[in-house]
C-alpha cells in the first residue's frame, strides 16, 4: 500500500486508511478496526508519505525509515513501541544512525514504530510498494 493513502488523524489512535475524498471530507476506514467513517478538513491529520524524520544531514522520508527497519527485521515486526526511551532510542540509533536525537522525540520514536508494526501486521506494506511508486514515476516521465 502507498503512504500516500495512509493517514493518521490528531487525537485518534492507529491508522486510517483514505477510501475516498470529496470537497471538504475525506472517507477512512481504521485499520485497527476496520470501522468507516469522515473526516473534516477541520480535523488535524497527516498523510505518512508527507512525514519524516529529522537527520543530521537532513530529513528521512518515513517509508525510507520503514524500509530500514524492514530490511534490519526481515519483514517481520520491529521492538515493541511500549518499551522504555532509552531501548526505542538505542533501537532507531541501529536503524537511523544519524537520526536528529535533539528533535526526534521519545513520542515520536513510539509511533514510527507502532505505525510500522501495525503495517506489517497487516501486510500492508513492504519495500516493493516503494519501488513500484518509482517504476511508475518512472514510466509517466518517459510518456511524456
Amino acid at each position: 500500500m502507498d503512504l500516500s493513502e495512509v493517514m493518521t488523524i490528531s487525537g485518534k489512535p492507529g491508522l486510517y486508511r483514505i477510501i475516498s475524498q470529496s470537497p471538504g471530507r475525506i472517507i477512512v476506514e481504521s485499520l485497527l478496526d476496520g470501522k468507516r467513517g469522515p473526516v473534516f478538513m477541520r480535523h488535524n491529520f497527516s498523510i505518512l508519505k508527507e512525514i519524516s524524520i529529522y537527520t543530521e544531514e537532513g530529513d528521512m522520508p518515513l517509508e525510507d525509515a520503514f524500509a530500514a527497519i524492514y530490511k534490519h527485521e526481515e519483514g517481520k515486526a520491529s521492538i515493541d513501541p511500549k518499551k522504555p526511551g532509552v531501548e526505542l532510542a538505542a533501537y532507531l540509533e541501529e536503524i537511523v544512525t544519524d537520526y536528529d536525537k535533539e528533535e526526534v522525540r521519545h513520542a515520536d520514536m513510539k509511533k514510527l514504530f507502532k505505525w510500522y508494526n501495525l503495517l506489517v501486521e497487516k501486510n500492508l506494506w513492504d519495500p516493493s510498494d516503494i519501488d513500484s511508486e518509482t517504476d511508475t514515476e518512472t514510466s509517466k516521465e518517459e510518456e511524456e
